[in-house]
């Protein structure tokens, strides 16, 4: 495996910046998930908020994907394709993964919403998702190990019998969008590698409300739940530090 970046002052401060837009990004995101609209529209705003910021989309025609968020419906895991045709209804829950690039650093976010009222099941599974990043990160310093994040996510997940996708993991990331190392959210037995300050990472948990396994469709880009149950997804970029992570994509 490469080696994984350690980031300078200056890189840091620019990561920073870019994470800060992100949330921004994300915040109003947040405020157009409705009954009624369409992905292809949370799309469409979504390009606009981070040219607006000064930043650019990193998603959009990455490795030929066609959009600057993946958003992703119900039993969709991630990556799903922002449509005209698919209309959020009242119930739903839908994942919105989105990032940019600002001089020449990359930012990497991802949030589930209810649209409308949703079941308590469902605002359970958003919530552990949610629950389990944090219960990550919370060993997420340096002088411990990679793996210390991936076994806090996936006992806190596993505790409530949810399934953890092993199929998909979080990643570092710096000056390109996916950097080593792989991130897993599910049991590890090696402890990994040895956190260090200055390392930036996108940790991600995905987790589906019955089993862990995914399938992916025809259009080559959109995960699913094998069993079409509820999946839920969160991320955030953030910085290892000597002391408490930094998260650099919350405001």
């Amino acid at each position: 495996m490469a080696a994984v970046t350690i980031k300078s002052e200056r890189e840091i401060e620019l990561m920073r910046e870019a994470g800060r837009l992100l949330a921004q990004v994300h915040e109003e995101l947040a405020k157009t998930i409705r009954p009624g609209i369409s992905t292809k529209d949370i799309d469409t705003t979504c390009e606009q908020l981070i040219r607006e910021c000064g930043g650019t989309p990193n998603f959009l025609h990455y490795d030929g994907y066609p959009a600057s968020v993946c958003v992703s419906v119900n039993e969709e895991v991630v990556h799903g394709i922002p449509r005209p045709d698919r209309i959020l209804q009242e119930g739903d829950i839908v994942s919105l993964d989105t990032g940019l690039i600002y001089k020449g650093y990359h930012a990497d976010a991802a949030r589930t919403y209810g649209v409308g009222e949703i079941t308590r099941e469902a605002e359970k599974l958003i919530r552990v998702t949610r629950e389990s990043f944090f219960r990550g990160i919370g060993l997420a310093r340096a002088g411990r190990h990679l793996h210390d994040i991936s076994n806090a996510i996936a006992d806190y997940v596993i505790s409530y019998g949810y399934g953890i996708v092993h199929d998909l993991v979080g990643h570092g990331i710096g000056t390109c969008l996916h950097e080593p190392p792989y991130i897993p959210n599910y049991p590890q037995r090696r402890r990994g590698i040895k956190l260090k300050a200055g390392m930036t990472l996108a940790i991600e948990p995905m987790i589906n409300l019955g089993t862990g396994e995914v399938e992916w469709l025809d259009d080559g880009w959109t995960v699913v739940t094998a069993d079409h149950r509820l999946s839920a997804h969160y991320e955030n970029t953030v910085l290892i530090t000597d002391r408490e992570p930094e998260i650099l994509t919350l405001l």
